[in-house]
């Protein structure tokens, strides 16, 4: 087999978008900006946007712009009930428990959350690592500088053994252009953006060759 290093994203990759728990996030992130930033409720909308394009999330914008308390952002924006949202899901565990390689969590949210996730997803004894926001900071995905901090968390030096699945066309790009391959989850449109695209897991042995 080509590839022996796995990334997986977290948020709307391990779980269908359609479950609502990404636009609780969302709803949680303009609740800090407007309670704990004072930032007025007409303008967050706007600057999470112009944050999310030029920095890469909201937090990063948030910590360029603004006096902000990491910790207690992240705590506040992932303090949701994970159960009303996330179900676990045998052929998700099953595909990804059959690969044999190296898999890792790499996300720009935190390890915290990437393990409660995984918990209630029923996941959690199937990765090895989660590279977090705060493991790359001060970058986040898809900046070329948190792959290579990626990487080299994941004791992996050669980015052709390395594949980053993800949902964001922006971040498959991104894996592309520092070498890695990459799947685009949630779409079976092939894309110049990606290696290779697809919606059903059973699919994922087949794109990675094992």
């Amino acid at each position: 087999m080509r590839f022996s290093t796995l990334f997986f994203d977290l948020d709307d990759t391990l779980y269908p978008s359609s479950c609502g728990l990404w636009p609780a996030l969302k709803e949680r992130m303009t609740l800090y900006m407007c309670e704990r930033l004072h930032i007025p409720e007409k303008e967050v909308p706007v600057l999470r946007e112009q944050y999310y394009k030029m920095y890469g999330t909201t937090l990063r914008g948030l910590q360029e712009r603004h006096v902000v308390n990491t910790e207690d952002y992240l705590a506040f924006v992932h303090d949701v009930p994970l159960k009303d949202y996330l179900t676990p899901d045998p052929i998700v565990r099953e595909v990804i428990a059959s690969l044999p390689t190296r898999n890792l969590i790499f996300t720009n949210a935190d390890a915290s959350h990437a393990w409660r996730v995984l918990a209630a997803l029923g996941l959690d004894d199937l990765f090895d690592t989660i590279v977090d926001v705060n493991a790359i900071a001060p970058y986040c995905k898809p900046r070329p500088e948190s792959f290579a901090i990626a990487m080299e968390l994941a004791d992996e030096p050669d980015p052709r053994k390395c594949v980053m699945i993800d949902d964001l066309p922006r971040t498959t790009r991104a894996a592309l252009e520092v070498g890695m391959a990459s799947l685009l989850y949630g779409t079976d449109i092939p894309t110049p953006d990606a290696s290779g695209v697809f919606t059903d897991w059973r699919h994922l042995p087949i794109l990675l060759g094992v």
